[in-house]
């Protein structure tokens, strides 16, 4: 546990909870639960009894001075920032060509800023589990045991258990298989075979760079460059020379898919409850906002009326909204852009944020 080392990789602009989220405040730095806590706020909280102030956050450089207000305990050299997005192979490889270059010897755990989880303490005991395998020689991922046949997530197809002292539920990853159509969905959940993949992994960085070497020589050359220079005063010019030239891919291609074929990828599933807040309509699934009747509402001093209504309201406005005799409606109220569509087709809202940029319109973007 001593090794173990978080990194937070806090990107995305998270368009489908537009106009909400936004480049410039991206869904991670929003309280979407109605707790008082943003996401990446939680994701920290919940990793520090696991790794105390041993913290690696990866985020863009827009969003430094609001990271650092959420996460004011974050040291300077814990802080990673991209000058533009790259995608997660290079956001998580940088962190771990930095940290092999600190300590060899570290466990990795990477954890997406933008997740709700819980509770705490069973996700903590999973994560102790992808620990203790990938101190045996494993890149781990932690999966989420399907509640539905899902067709919006990748998912993992186990193998074998694994005989690790103090993960008794580890099992060899045989595969990761695409987003499968609701039939096929439907089987991966009736085999018992098969969970989520929530894009969480626990490996040490050696071995996370050795197979980022073998299958992307090109993004682990410059990744190793800017590292090396990392904690000197050439940290910035490599970086702006370097970073620009990446390719982007993302992290199960350039490392999880490839390493699964030779065998050295496990997998940790996971009991906790896990929501990626895709949409607005999973603002509604998510227990602790505050409900007015059946209307799920978020936002601080938000003024709502409802009656015979059924749905979600997110206000960032002082402006009355009244619903009455509609259903399953989202509504999300800003000063400058007003959004009104159903959970249903909540997913639909990334479309308007695509139209929005190709119009030129993008100072609500």
């Amino acid at each position: 546990m001593n090794r173990f080392f978080a990194v937070i990789p806090a990107g995305g602009t998270g368009t489908r909870l537009w106009p909400l989220s936004r480049a410039a405040a991206p869904k991670f730095l929003h309280d979407l639960t109605g707790s008082g806590s943003t996401l990446l706020r939680s994701t920290y909280d919940r990793l520090e009894p696991l790794a105390g102030s041993r913290v690696l956050v990866v985020t863009g450089e827009a969003h430094r001075t609001a990271v650092c207000r959420q996460l004011p305990e974050l040291r300077d050299a814990d802080l990673v920032l991209e000058s533009e997005p790259k995608d997660s192979g290079a956001a998580i490889g940088l962190a771990a060509a930095i940290l092999h270059r600190r300590d060899p010897d570290i466990i990795m755990g990477s954890f997406a800023a933008d997740q709700v989880i819980s509770p705490d303490q069973l996700f903590q005991e999973t994560v102790r589990e992808a620990i203790y395998t990938a101190a045996q020689g494993k890149i781990v991922t932690i999966g989420i045991k399907p509640t539905h046949p899902s067709t919006g997530f990748g998912y993992i197809r186990s193998g074998g258990e694994l005989d690790v002292d103090g993960a008794p539920n580890a099992h060899a990853v045989v595969e990761f298989v695409e987003k499968p159509s609701e039939e096929v969905a439907q089987k991966y959940l009736e085999t018992g075979d098969y969970v989520w993949n929530a894009g969480m992994f626990v490996a040490p960085v050696s071995l996370m760079l050795k197979h980022l070497e073998a299958n992307q020589p090109e993004l682990f050359a410059g990744l190793q460059e800017i590292a090396a220079a990392w904690d000197t005063p050439r940290r910035a010019h490599v970086t702006a020379r370097v970073w620009p030239t990446l390719p982007k891919i993302a992290i199960d291609y350039a490392v999880a898919e490839p390493a699964a074929a030779a065998g050295d990828v496990a997998v940790v599933p996971g009991t906790f409850t896990w929501d990626d807040v895709g949409d607005f309509a999973a603002i509604g699934r998510l227990n602790s906002a505050k409900e007015v009747d059946e209307v799920t509402v978020l936002g601080e001093g938000a003024r709502v009326f409802t009656e015979n209504a059924s749905g979600v309201v997110v206000s960032d406005t002082k402006r009355v909204i009244a619903l009455i005799g509609i259903k399953d409606v989202v509504i999300v109220d800003t000063p400058d852009a007003l959004l009104v569509t159903t959970k249903q087709h909540a997913q639909r809202v990334k479309g308007a944020v695509d139209a929005l940029k190709a119009s030129g319109d993008t100072d609500v973007l």
